[in-house]
């Protein structure tokens, strides 16, 4: 499948940098850079700037791959920013084969630390919100959305599951086994336990027979930890974890359910003007031809 990279949740509307130090000899013939350079990647790409435009990107990329799932991934920030692309898919009527949902808890150690902290929204929430506007407009049938975003535990898939995700793209957890003890070198090329460097007198503290073992047994015990909680929520299939199943005490007394806490719209519910102000209004500012809203009404 291929996957255009709109933002990553560590740090939304900033590209990313590989220093020279770490661009070898392999790395530059792979990925066609100079060797002994900084490789940047842009922050935005030069096929489309528009949504309608980028609709028709992935038309051409399905064409051109004989038929591949092709989708995208974004870190959701302005709202009317995705609601231009849900216009755009229904205009053109050409929808990705998937969305993956990145959150702003979504990690790297190369981020710059204000973008970390600050820039993104969160991935329940905005799983939810890209949920409900395809469910509102009437697409939800048609994309399967993943869900990505400090997701490690067998209860975090439990949670993402809930609330829409057809599946969860989990890496913090497998890089734990791995070795990782977020140390924030990753771009420095000095990794302590040699997972992130090309550095080949670190990279023997990464042994690759005990490292396997781990990751191989994480991933095993994660899955036994999910078919227990889906054995005990009552349910045969994790496609079967719906809201009210899910609870989070939101303060010192109260508890409320995922259904309580992330109500859904109904579908077409963006279509015919519903939807409450959080989605009507910048759903009518959303515009299919680009990515800034329409002005806002101020009569």
């Amino acid at each position: 499948m291929i996957e255009i990279k709109l933002s990553q949740g560590a740090k939304p509307g900033h590209g990313g940098v590989l220093p020279a130090a770490k661009v070898s000899p392999e790395i530059a013939a792979a990925r066609g850079v100079p060797l002994g350079q900084d490789c940047v990647s842009p922050a935005s790409h030069s096929a489309f700037s528009t949504p309608l435009e980028m609709m028709d990107f992935i038309r051409r990329l399905r064409d051109l791959s004989g038929g591949k799932p092709v989708g995208f991934k974004l870190c959701v920030g302005h709202k009317t920013e995705f609601m231009a692309l849900v216009k755009a898919m229904l205009e053109s009527g050409v929808t990705p084969d998937f969305i993956v949902v990145d959150g702003k808890e979504g990690g790297t150690g190369a981020a710059p630390l204000e973008f970390t902290d600050h820039l993104g929204t969160p991935m329940r929430e905005g799983l939810v919100f890209v949920h409900n506007c395809l469910v509102g407009a009437g697409l939800r049938d048609r994309v399967r959305l993943g869900a990505s975003g400090r997701i490690v535990t067998a209860f975090d898939m439990v949670c993402a599951l809930a609330l829409g995700a057809d599946w969860c793209n989990s890496a913090r957890g497998f890089m734990f086994a791995l070795g990782c003890i977020q140390s924030l070198s990753c771009h420095t090329d000095k990794c302590p336990t040699g997972v992130a460097t090309q550095d080949p007198l670190r990279q023997k503290a990464l042994v690759v027979e005990d490292k396997a073992a781990r990751v191989r047994n994480f991933h095993e015990s994660t899955l036994a930890a999910l078919a227990e909680l889906i054995a005990a929520a009552g349910v045969e299939h994790p496609a079967d974890i719906t809201r009210e199943r899910v609870m989070k005490r939101v303060d010192a007394s109260g508890v409320l359910s995922f259904e309580d806490l992330y109500p859904e719209l109904a579908r077409g519910e963006l279509l015919s003007g519903d939807g409450g102000d959080s989605y009507a209004r910048p759903w009518a500012r959303a515009r299919a031809d680009s990515f800034a809203p329409a002005a806002r009404d101020t009569a």
